[in-house]
């Protein structure tokens, strides 16, 4: 690939979201390889050097801390795992501090759970904290806060991967870059020996979704399918993102250099709004609205909203103006949005026409469900 195609994306953004997994941060016996974490620091000042605002989503926490404590694997009750992660936290962020230091420069701790990027409050509230961070010239080492967590150490934020993906769609002008054990995404299955790295994909769509091969070890949460789904999404938003090898030598800097490393996804011409990144991947749905198929074609390829009469069953209790999913009779999902009307309104208007809300309800304040300006596609 022409070397200064790359080199166009990374002159476009003005802010670098770098992810790193476990398995990046961690040597075969499962302690931190501090000369990793020294090599990864020296790079991310490398880029804070040549301008750019750069922000750390750093996995590693409960593998630090399994090796801190000399324990002979994770542990699987949630209170011990929690606690775990409280101490190699403390060690993970000590260590990124002391490397960082070294090039004069800090990091700073930010915890997140989903909850603080599901409140539309909460959400503008962390994005006020890094841009302040990144304005003092801070490195901004973000994890998922694992000590107060619950379900989200169980099953995360579907992983780091999205954390840092919502972490992107937070900034102006962002790039996301996904340092993982694999150094790309493979046209087939990377077993095969005749598998290739694909070097640039233009539009992700299913048939790139379908490519992921997902894989489970006692470190690493994450897989191919959670970076594609967080590529996705920070495509869609207009921003590029690049999966590459977490150890491949200064991968950092010679991807700033624009070299031919990992796979590049290409940003959509058309972006999504703040409000729609917010709709589509920050915010947790309160509950779920079936439609039937007439409706799953007028939201998917007319740019429809989305009225009552194609609504036939409604779960769960939400309120008028929370996040709702859309599926359709299978389960699929096919959007999210801002509801108009509360569940229990929902339930005595479903299925009718727009005239005839108020037959039902006493009043028709909205004639759409969900208008599609507060709507996002799956």
């Amino acid at each position: 690939m022409d070397e200064s195609i790359r080199q166009t994306w990374l002159n476009s953004v003005s802010t670098i979201v770098v992810k790193v997994g476990s398995r990046v941060l961690t040597g075969q016996d499962g302690h931190l390889d501090r000369e990793q974490v020294a090599s990864l620091a020296s790079q991310l000042v490398h880029l804070v050097d040549q301008g750019k605002q750069v922000v750390l989503v750093s996995s590693g926490a409960v593998a630090s801390g399994v090796a801190k404590l000399g324990l002979p694997c994770r542990p699987s009750e949630l209170a011990r795992l929690q606690a775990v992660a409280a101490v190699g936290q403390a060690h993970l962020i000590q260590a990124y501090e002391h490397f960082f230091s070294a090039h004069g420069r800090h990091a700073a701790q930010v915890l997140l759970t989903a909850e603080d990027l599901d409140d539309r409050t909460r959400y503008l509230n962390v994005r006020n904290t890094l841009v302040a961070l990144l304005e003092l010239g801070v490195i901004p080492v973000i994890n998922e806060n694992d000590t107060v967590a619950v379900d989200e150490l169980l099953t995360t934020f579907g992983d780091n991967d999205r954390l840092a993906a919502m972490v992107a769609g937070l900034l102006a002008r962002p790039a996301l870059i996904i340092l993982s054990d694999v150094v790309g995404l493979y046209d087939k299955d990377p077993v095969q020996p005749d598998a290739e790295v694909i070097s640039v994909v233009e539009q992700l769509d299913q048939s790139i979704l379908d490519m992921a091969v997902q894989r489970r070890n006692g470190i690493s949460k994450g897989g191919m399918a959670s970076k594609l789904r967080a590529a996705q999404f920070v495509t869609q938003s207009g921003a590029p993102v690049v999966i590459a090898g977490g150890r491949v030598p200064r991968v950092l800097e010679r991807l700033a250099a624009g070299e031919d490393l990992g796979t590049l996804f290409l940003p959509q011409p058309r972006s999504l709004t703040p409000k729609k990144r917010w709709i589509g991947f920050s915010a947790q749905p309160a509950g779920k609205i079936i439609v039937d198929q007439g409706a799953v074609k007028a939201l998917s390829t007319k740019g429809k909203s989305l009225l009552a009469v194609g609504i036939t069953d409604v779960k769960g209790e939400f309120l008028k103006g929370e996040v709702v999913l859309i599926v359709d009779g299978d389960g699929k999902s096919i959007a999210r949005g801002l509801t108009n009307y509360a569940s229990d309104e929902l339930r005595r208007i479903q299925g009718r026409q727009s005239d005839e809300i108020a037959e039902a309800l006493g009043h028709c304040p909205y004639g759409e469900v969900i208008h599609y300006d507060n709507m996002t596609l799956a």
